[in-house]
């Protein structure tokens, strides 16, 4: 499970799909994957927008261990029904995570397979490449194509601290922060963030 992996699939999609370019919007990990896209096939991506995060390492700010961490804990019974699996689920992650919208997140993962609730997500291959996730590939290239770093102003993904390494990748960019919004952005700003979104590809907001 690496950022060179999953670029991979994305490629073979466009490919699947006979799209020759598209514009890749992608959050956090999601972000990072469409960087790396970018990064090996430019030709095939006409913009890019990475939502709250940097090519840089997050490993300090991430609360990504913890809710694997969390998740894995998670112990659902036998033959129960979904609203009582996911109360149980919620319960059980609310002493790791406190915040209900992770949470929430977090909870749209769960699903009914061979009798039981269990976890969509491959948390084992996720654990066991937490470093190269939290982390980004080293590149010597760059991408020449319009980008937007799209953070909320709330969070520390996208410091200035990222900033020389956005420039060298990305040399393109620009950087925004959404007013009042944390690491997820769309969710805590959905208008603005739609708006950000609709300016920097020249189409009228919804």
């Amino acid at each position: 499970m690496t950022y060179e992996a999953m670029s991979a699939d994305i490629h073979l999609l466009l490919h699947q799909l006979n799209l020759s370019r598209c514009v890749l919007i992608g959050h956090s990990m999601g972000g990072k994957t469409a960087m790396v896209m970018a990064l090996q096939w430019p030709e095939l991506v006409e913009r890019l927008v990475c939502v709250d995060i940097s090519p840089s390492e997050t490993t300090a700010i991430s609360g990504f261990q913890n809710f694997i961490a969390a998740m894995k804990a998670v112990d659902i019974p036998r033959g129960i029904p979904r609203s009582t699996a996911r109360r149980l689920a919620e319960d059980q992650l609310r002493p790791a995570i406190q915040e209900p919208t992770i949470r929430q997140f977090l909870l749209t993962n769960l699903v009914y397979a061979e009798d039981r609730f269990v976890w969509r997500v491959n948390l084992d291959a996720v654990s066991q490449h937490l470093g190269e996730l939290m982390g980004f590939p080293h590149f010597q290239v760059d991408y020449p194509g319009l980008t937007l770093f799209l953070g909320g102003s709330k969070s520390g993904y996208i410091s200035s601290d990222d900033y020389p390494e956005i420039d060298r990748l990305f040399p393109e960019a620009e950087i925004q922060y959404v007013p009042d919004a944390g690491h997820w952005v769309h969710a805590d700003q959905p208008q603005e963030f739609i708006a950000a979104i609709c300016n920097f590809l020249r189409f009228p907001p919804l």
